[in-house]
């Protein structure tokens, strides 16, 4: 696999003057402007659809401004930028390239919400330019990305907040808090849903790619492929070039706030997925049913439902977390809290309620000013775990052969936990009328984690390729020893 150093990268995007300068910025400068009220300036990079809330959550700030805009639609930056003179005040520049708006050194954090495809090389880059860094959930593509920019925040000491914002709600974290504190008492299992139904994204065909857009720069890491999909923005979240499926789109926030709850650092022992693309065929490759088995040594699990077609939801949670406990459940149905079951499955009283995206890029600005990652509430840390989950899930579902239904129900046929789980998704495939008798669902090995983020044991080989990716010079992703 190619690679490029930061040397390289900096020639190559004619960044070398400036980055010595950004490199350097010093710790006193960020603690010059909170003693002088200068105000913090901020750079959205990618502003179709997620983007829009970071320019709220930084431009509504009396000590933050919008700065620059980048995105490689030329009339999606435009607009915006239009929106925010109208809204703030004063008009950002707008970029298509990254690697210029880099160049300003005046930039102090870049706040990412591109494609996935171009979180960990964006939060990299930025990082490398001196810059702190706001980046979107999943917080990479694969699973080496994610270490990458742990290690790159680490080694340029800069602040890496990753956008999974419930880490930030008081009612999440007093939740989480009375959770670690046993107010269920023990907690082996931890259950992720993401019950939001999908429709099809049209046929796959060969389709224009919009005029405003620099299909060069918006494919950056990934090959420049001819467009399959009818619609260009946002259903590339179902294509694996560009994204991760809805594991990694929706269930990320849910597979966080599970991890979290468990109090897990780690990907766990092994993981298994089985699912497939049910009700339609179109241009989209991710499952839209799947199920991820987390297991972990201690005896804990972290069971995952993504559920893309109709469905009930499961004590009261559609998109949520549910927590079982020795003495009853916690139910996390939002983004900002959750509520009490007992043993028996009846709600209390217990509630626990509040919170907004503010919280969260609040949290952001604070670690900015101190220069202590500690005071993250999302360091990039836990976000790369938590992608890393949705990765290695995707993976072994990717490494899947297509089995009966009957056939599955035999090799989980000692598991109580994971029939149960697999009688409710074909029941919820019966639902909306897919037969699993007649329907053949995708079977994913289970892999073995070897504890240093890499597979062991069979299939390993296979599944260590798919740890990472071909990269597209010069929009690589750099090894350990090139950050």
């Amino acid at each position: 696999m190619s690679h490029i150093s930061r040397r390289q990268f900096l020639e190559n995007s004619m960044f070398a003057t400036a980055a010595a300068a950004l490199a350097g910025q010093t710790h006193q400068s960020v603690f010059a402007q909170e003693e002088t009220g200068e105000k913090l300036r901020v750079a959205v990079v990618g502003v179709n659809g997620r983007g829009g809330s970071h320019i709220d959550g930084f431009g509504s700030r009396k000590d933050c401004v919008i700065a620059a805009i980048v995105d490689a639609d030329e009339v999606v930056g435009n607009k915006r930028a239009d929106e925010i003179e109208k809204r703030f005040g004063t008009r950002p520049t707008v970029y298509l390239d990254m690697r210029k708006c880099f160049e300003d050194k005046s930039i102090h954090i870049a706040s990412i919400a591109t494609p996935n495809h171009w979180h960990a090389l964006s939060a990299i880059w930025a990082v490398q330019a001196g810059k702190d860094v706001y980046v979107e959930k999943p917080v990479s593509h694969n699973v080496t990305e994610g270490r990458r920019i742990v290690e790159a925040a680490r080694k340029y000491n800069k602040i890496v907040q990753t956008g999974t914002q419930s880490r930030s709600n008081p009612g999440m974290r007093a939740a989480i808090e009375f959770l670690h504190k046993g107010g269920i008492g023990e907690v082996k299992l931890a259950r992720g849903l993401c019950y939001k139904p999908r429709g099809s994204i049209g046929p796959r065909g060969n389709y224009d790619v919009p005029a405003s857009v620099n299909y060069d720069l918006w494919s950056g890491p990934a090959a420049v492929n001819p467009l399959t999909r009818p619609k260009f923005h946002y259903d590339w979240h179902w294509q694996w070039d560009y994204g991760n499926g809805d594991l990694g789109n929706q269930g990320i926030h849910q597979m966080d706030i599970a991890r979290w709850g468990l109090n897990e650092m780690s990907l766990g022992e092994s993981v298994q997925s089985y699912g497939g693309r049910f009700a339609y065929v179109d241009a989209g490759e991710t499952a839209n049913t799947q199920v991820c088995i987390h297991e972990y040594k201690n005896g804990k699990r972290l069971v995952f439902e993504v559920r893309g077609l109709k469905t009930e939801p499961l004590m009261e949670a559609s998109v949520g977390v549910i927590f079982y406990g020795s003495d009853g459940y916690l139910v996390m149905p939002s983004y900002n809290g959750g509520m009490v079951f007992d043993k028996d499955g009846k709600k209390t009283d217990k509630v626990f309620a509040g919170g907004g995206d503010s919280h969260h890029f609040a949290n952001c600005v604070k670690a900015v000013r101190s220069r202590k990652h500690e005071d993250l509430n999302a360091d990039i840390l836990d976000g790369h775990l938590s992608s890393a989950l949705c990765h290695v899930g995707n993976i072994s579902y990717r490494l899947g052969t297509p089995v009966a239904a009957t056939e599955l129900n035999s090799t989980l046929k000692d598991d109580k936990e994971a029939l149960e789980t697999l009688d409710r998704f074909q029941r919820h495939l019966l639902d909306n009328k897919v037969s699993p008798d007649s329907t053949k669902i995708t079977v994913g090995p289970k892999l073995t984690l070897a504890g240093t983020e890499e597979f062991s044991g069979p299939r390993a080989a296979e599944a260590n390729k798919l740890l990472t990716r071909e990269y597209r010079a010069p929009y690589i992703v750099p090894k350990t020893e090139d950050l």
